[in-house]
């Protein structure tokens, strides 16, 4: 429990301390503001902590359209905001940029991955398909069933527990103000006389009320629990994802190995995280044997070197998903000085910066961009009557 006495007024309360909430409070804070940061829980303790830490900007989208830009614009802050981070915390996100392979095992899956080179070289990015002979020759454990793969040069990896402390600690050194074990119960807001719509005026706390002008709401899943007690439904859901990690004694894979059913990440000392089921409607953190099994089965059939490691541990991430599966990121109609950034299902940590910096602009002063707006949460909020 932090028992210092919380702030009765900030300029911006941010409600969840994931890597996303973390990194709107830097920004803030980089913009001049004080805000607030505040988990119910302890900082990066749910998907956040969990996260495998890919920057798939490339391996993850297969068609052109919003979410395809703004991840390769995120993707491209981390060299820059990787510095910043240490400068500011001493602490290294232990960004690698040694690409990705993302491999096909079947011939449709071949036909699939070339059309996805084909766009992606249209967009300017550096891809180049190889067949089996040649992934084996850039990844020599990758078994036979490889019958080809996408070299993508400019994604990567990094660890996400690290990345969502060093946005908090930096914020902090900034002049925010961060709070765990402090619960956000309700928000409140006011109607002002010739005013169309009312405005957020703060937040209720299990340690009091706070005035703000600006509330950002980053719990993840949870967020629109927080928002349907003010009348607002802005749909999401949870999908459950199992991972686990071994320990290599010898060099195994030096990039990441992306197929369409499971991903293995090499980290530092030997450590390789292998995931991640997807369960949707999910809430639970059990680890299951056929989740795991599943997983270890996959694994192997492109890595069959992976059965010679030593097994470390398996454990669960709660992913918040979108119908649509567009984050929603930007203010809320109904309410003036209300906004979203929660929904980022398996790319918060890839979009961690971009999300921060738009929630930032916007706040301070007044930016939008028009390619931002197919994210805005007005696409699909609905009031509650």
């Amino acid at each position: 429990m932090d028992y210092r006495p919380i702030p009765k007024q900030v300029d911006v309360v941010i409600v969840g301390g994931g890597v996303v909430g973390s990194a709107v409070a830097y920004y803030l804070a980089r913009r001049g503001l004080k805000p607030l940061l505040l988990e119910r829980n302890r900082l990066a303790g749910e998907a956040s902590g969990a996260a495998a830490g890919m920057l798939a900007a490339l391996a993850e989208m297969e068609e052109t359209g919003p979410l395809y830009e703004l991840a390769r614009r995120s993707r491209d802050l981390f060299p820059e905001l990787a510095v910043q981070l240490r400068e500011l915390t001493g602490i290294d996100i232990a960004l690698m940029r040694r690409g990705m392979l993302k491999v096909a095992q079947t011939p449709e899956q071949v036909d699939k991955l070339r059309a996805t080179v084909a766009f992606q070289r249209e967009s300017g990015e550096e891809v180049r398909w190889l067949d089996g002979q040649e992934a084996r020759e850039c990844e020599p454990a990758l078994s036979s069933d490889v019958i080809g793969a996408v070299d993508i040069a400019g994604d990567g990896q990094l660890s996400a527990p690290s990345l969502s402390l060093a946005f908090a600690q930096a914020a902090v050194a900034l002049g925010a103000e961060v709070y765990e074990h402090c619960e956000v119960l309700q928000l409140i807001t006011e109607q002002r006389p010739g005013v169309s719509r009312p405005r957020i005026v703060g937040v209720e706390t299990d340690a009091g009320t706070i005035t703000s002008e600006h509330v950002v709401v980053t719990s993840g899943v949870w967020s629109s629990r927080l928002l349907e007690r003010s009348g607002i439904r802005l749909p999401l859901y949870p999908v459950k994802g199992e991972l686990f990690s071994v320990i290599s004694h010898r060099p195994l894979i030096h990039r990441t190995i992306f197929a369409d059913s499971v991903y293995v990440v090499p980290k530092g000392g030997g450590r390789l995280i292998v995931g991640a089921t997807m369960v949707p409607h999910r809430f639970d953190r059990a680890v299951s044997y056929g989740g795991i099994s599943q997983l270890m089965q996959q694994a192997q059939k492109i890595l069959p070197g992976i059965v010679e490691t030593e097994w470390e541990r398996a454990w669960t991430g709660i992913r918040p998903q979108t119908p649509d599966g567009l984050p929603y990121i930007g203010p809320f109609e109904r309410y003036e000085g209300l906004y979203a950034a929660a929904g980022h299902f398996r790319n918060g940590i890839l979009l961690s910066p971009i999300t921060g910096q738009t929630i930032a602009n916007l706040i301070a002063s007044g930016t939008e961009e028009e390619e931002l707006k197919p994210f805005y949460p007005e696409r699909v909020q609905e009031v509650i009557t």
